[in-house]
């Protein structure tokens, strides 16, 4: 994983305290929104809607409420862009997911690498993803430790 640049701590609070206005639905339609405009510079719902396994008209109304939140610019029928907080928040959720999901393969998950990613991403603080991050970058840091680490799972797995 490529390291970014982190914001300032007042930053974070900030996207966390809009965040907790967001559900994990919704976090996860801004994610994926943030995915598709950083590809082509915007979307559409019926991609959005592919992407997401979900049908269009459900997909219409999440990108309706995300648009009345200030984070979307959306006409109906037309196409999806996001606004520069949409953009900052999804940028953070982005990052948090593959975060996640390099924790996750650092400790060996593989088969539901995905699914076990977007099962926990909504539900840590800050203060955790911190950690988790630094530990990423401990084992990027110290292979021969990581290597070490995963030998000792395989050993101790049941």
């Amino acid at each position: 994983m490529q390291e970014k640049e982190f914001r300032t701590a007042r930053g974070y609070q900030r996207l966390v305290q809009e965040q907790k206005n967001l559900t994990p639905s919704m976090e996860d339609y801004l994610e994926m929104i943030y995915r598709d405009c950083l590809r082509e510079g915007y979307t559409r719902v019926n991609i959005l809607a592919e992407r997401l396994n979900v049908q269009a008209p459900s997909a219409s109304k999440m990108v309706q409420k995300l648009t009345e939140m200030g984070l979307l610019d959306y006409e109906k029928y037309g196409i999806i862009r996001l606004t520069d907080a949409g953009r900052e928040l999804g940028e953070f959720l982005l990052h948090r997911h593959m975060a996640i999901e390099q924790f996750l393969a650092n400790l060996g998950v593989r088969e539901s690498l995905l699914a076990e990613t977007e099962m926990i991403e909504h539900h840590f603080s800050l203060a955790t993803l911190n950690k988790i991050i630094k530990l990423n970058q401990f084992f990027a840091d110290h292979p021969e430790i990581h290597a070490r680490f995963l030998q000792y799972s395989r050993q101790t797995d049941p």
